[in-house]
């Protein structure tokens, strides 16, 4: 269930990065922020990435179930929308959201963490 899980997610995440790409290189005409075309493709490089870290997290995941891959997982998928989320709402609005970009950019720190403790300790499945 937690492989399924997260192969759909990082899956989801791929191709909704895809889709905000294509977007992202129209949008930022008129768009709030001076730098609204490097936010974005900031946002748009980091959910590709990290979305790529979800599904190796599944793939994982379907062997080896456990604790660590699950927090990866998570951490991952909450630094994608806290992150990404974050540089989205800057470029189009000029607003910034102040420690968030940040807190989803230690998720994403601590998801990586995550995954190298679940890859070197082989943790039993939980």
């Amino acid at each position: 269930m937690m492989a399924r899980g997260f192969l759909a997610a990082g899956a989801l995440a791929m191709a909704l990065a895809v889709a905000l790409g294509a977007y992202a290189a129209h949008a930022t005409k008129g768009a709030a922020h001076p730098d609204a075309a490097h936010l974005l493709q900031t946002a748009v490089l980091y959910q590709l990435v990290h979305g790529l870290g979800v599904i190796a997290v599944g793939l994982a995941a379907r062997t080896q179930p456990s604790a660590w891959l699950a927090a990866a997982g998570m951490l991952l998928l909450v630094g994608i929308a806290l992150f990404c989320g974050a540089l989205w709402i800057l470029a189009m609005t000029g607003r910034s959201l102040g420690p968030v970009a940040p807190t989803g950019g230690m998720a994403f720190i601590a998801g990586w963490l995550c995954l190298a403790v679940a890859a070197a300790t082989g943790q039993n499945p939980a």
